[in-house]
């Protein structure tokens, strides 16, 4: 009889230490990322247009940030949020492409756990400071277009950096509760991630326990944030249309339209995919599973790539500089 009882107290135990391992032991453990799903025979030809595209992200946004240091002309309110953008740009893109190409060239990889939170942090913390930063460049437009003799005392440098700290922190403050709603589930079932980086509802839903407050957190305010900054951006150029078309002069109202004509072509790359990407992962049951994969990593590089494009073309003053960077004149 005593040994029975001994039996069954070690069972006891053996059990309450499984479930307490369950509960907080098994979120230590490493991830694989397993890349595309089904097109595991393409990963090496997807990742020659992705290394092309990633490149000209990294040298297009290193030769704007360049330009913009090193030109005085440059050093306006509209550049300096320009150079945050560029520099969230390369954050976004370097948090996930480096680890997506080495799933392409060297089959799945381990990520650990705090490396996949590292990644998932960045990847939306950049998101929606690149929303935070086009909402920022629209009202920089709106004043210096509808209130252009006000311009300098309302965009003071103190004001400017207020703005900039303002929109950093409240990005940061959207998503750190991300990382401890992650932090706090268990993961007792599979480590394999059907994706090419760590983002917020594919791992939890890899979770053994209810995720709910994961689901309604990472959909409800994110999308929230995104589209108060988008309303405000369409409000802002609505105002700002309504003022160009109020000026008496043709020339006028060309440069007007010019100089928003860019903004309006990066805010459409932004905003697009980011609905797509935040619809899809809560109402896009029908969307397969690996145009969703793809899409996702289109999202984290083609905006950064083509935003330095679209400003230098757009943009008199950074295609100037960018053609005497390439172009010297010659001193004779």
């Amino acid at each position: 009889m005593l040994n029975l009882l001994q039996i069954m107290a070690r069972y006891i135990s053996s059990n309450n230490t499984m479930a307490i391992y369950n509960l907080t032991g098994y979120n230590t453990g490493a991830f694989t990322l397993l890349g595309i799903p089904g097109l595991e025979q393409y990963h090496v030809w997807i990742s020659v247009p992705f290394c092309l595209i990633y490149l000209v992200a990294i040298v297009g946004n290193s030769v704007l940030l360049y330009l913009i240091a090193v030109e005085h002309s440059l050093h306006a309110p509209m550049f300096f949020f320009l150079s945050m953008l560029a520099i969230t740009d390369l954050t976004l893109s370097t948090t996930c492409v480096p680890k997506s190409l080495s799933i392409f060239w060297f089959g799945p990889q381990e990520i650990s756990f705090p490396g996949c939170l590292t990644q998932l942090f960045f990847l939306h913390y950049s998101s929606v400071l690149d929303s935070a930063i086009l909402l920022a460049m629209a009202f920089d437009r709106y004043v210096a277009i509808c209130s252009p003799l006000r311009y300098t005392t309302i965009l003071t440098p103190r004001t400017i950096v207020k703005i900039a700290v303002g929109i950093t922190f409240r990005s940061f403050c959207v998503f750190v509760p991300c990382v401890f709603l992650v932090n706090r589930l268990p993961f007792c079932r599979t480590h394999n991630i059907p994706h090419t980086y760590c983002e917020h509802i594919g791992v939890a839903r890899l979770a053994c326990a209810d995720i709910s407050i994961n689901i309604w957190y990472g959909f409800c305010v994110p999308i929230m944030i995104v589209i108060i900054d988008a309303i405000l951006i369409a409000v802002s150029y609505i105002l700002i249309l309504c003022a160009v078309f109020r000026l008496p002069f043709q020339d006028a109202r060309q440069k007007a339209l010019g100089t928003c004509g860019s903004h309006v072509c990066v805010i459409l790359m932004f905003y697009i995919p980011a609905f797509f990407s935040i619809l899809a992962h809560r109402f896009g049951h029908n969307v397969p599973q690996t145009f969703h994969i793809v899409f996702a990593n289109l999202y984290v590089v083609i905006p950064p790539a083509l935003n330095p494009i679209v400003y230098g073309v757009k943009t008199k003053q950074v295609q100037e500089k960018v053609i005497l960077l390439l172009l010297p004149k010659r001193s004779y």
